[in-house]
């Protein structure tokens, strides 16, 4: 995972580099230093499609924490480190996962029901991205006139479907934690420390659970779509203040399918260049210029690393807190 981890960085390197050289610095400077400071607004805004988040991941929460342990505020750290981990550091997939059910069980100590909200906050995070890309997708193919530029991308939309309908299932009714289980005892020995260390009978019930609740999982599905119809906003201010102004219909076609290639190239870490790539086409698509599109992709960036350094920043100091408690508590 670790070379893989860093090919992708090295690949997303190359691409954003070969971007950056054939739009030119010139004209991307130029349209930041029109932007101005106000860009920078940008940063504390991000509070706000990632409360809505985090609303959704509460209604999850509930009830394993009924008395709210893990409060807003908390889940608020807690989703800007995971955020931070996801986008800014060079590790692939599901890092950022990981160090939630880390953060979290500083509050509850259950991991194994942690890890089942995790898994299904995960799920409806997918539900999600496929509205959201399909709306996408609708609004590019109005824009551009027709469908001919945009099939591509809704047939692979379509083609893909069937895969989380697949995990959803065997999530539901496969125990797949429990064969997981069963399957490292054979492999690494039923005294590994992977194998003691997993729940799968009980992690299996309790993701199963969570989806017997469908009115708290459409709850959950609806704060995650508000949010990301919020994150649009940073689209259409930035494009606004770059001076090439758009309506909403093409700043939720552009965050949509960038929001979509990112996730979908979850093996590159930070989504290097692909966000960039992502933003050019899709802006052009959308009738933006190529170099105001790598403006934006840049200005994105940005925010990313003005947001995401200081919630890994409070994360290392947290950590290390910790770790001088136990060595004290030794």
């Amino acid at each position: 995972m670790k070379r893989l981890a860093y090919i992708g960085t090295a690949v997303g390197l190359l691409l954003l580099t070969a971007l950056v050289a054939y739009e030119g610095w010139p004209a991307i400077l130029a349209a930041f230093q029109r932007a101005g400071w106000l860009l920078l607004l940008l940063v504390p805004f991000h509070l706000v499609p990632l409360t809505f988040d985090i609303l959704a991941w509460r209604e999850l929460l509930e009830p394993i924490d009924p008395e709210r342990r893990a409060n807003r505020v908390f889940l608020l750290w807690v989703a800007s480190v995971r955020e931070a981990v996801s986008r800014l550091l060079p590790a692939v997939g599901i890092a950022g996962e990981v160090v939630g059910v880390r953060l979290v069980r500083m509050r509850l100590a259950d991991t194994t029901a942690i890890t089942a909200v995790i898994i299904v906050e995960v799920m409806v995070t997918i539900a999600v991205l496929y509205l959201f890309c399909g709306l996408g997708v609708i609004l590019i193919a109005h824009i551009a006139a027709g469908v001919g530029e945009v099939w591509l991308i809704a047939a692979s939309l379509v083609l893909s479907a069937p895969l989380p309908v697949l995990a959803y299932w065997l999530l539901r009714h496969g125990n797949v934690f429990a064969r997981l289980q069963a399957w490292t005892g054979k492999l690494l020995g039923p005294e590994s420390r992977l194998t003691t260390s997993l729940d799968g009978a009980r992690l299996d019930a309790e993701v199963g659970l969570l989806f017997s609740r469908p009115r708290r999982l459409a709850r959950a599905l609806g704060w995650q779509i508000i949010g990301y119809l919020a994150g649009c906003f940073e689209t259409w201010y930035a494009l606004e203040l770059l001076g090439h102004p758009v309506d909403v219909q093409r700043a939720i076609a552009i965050e949509a399918l960038t929001q979509a290639a990112r996730h979908a190239t979850f093996l590159v870490p930070a989504g290097l260049g692909v966000q960039e790539a992502a933003v050019m086409l899709f802006g052009y698509l959308a009738g933006v210029g190529g170099e105001l599109a790598l403006s934006l992709a840049l200005v994105k960036r940005m925010r990313e690393i003005l947001f995401g350094v200081p919630a890994l920043l409070s994360w290392q100091w947290v950590e290390a807190r910790r770790m001088r408690g136990h060595v004290a508590a030794r």
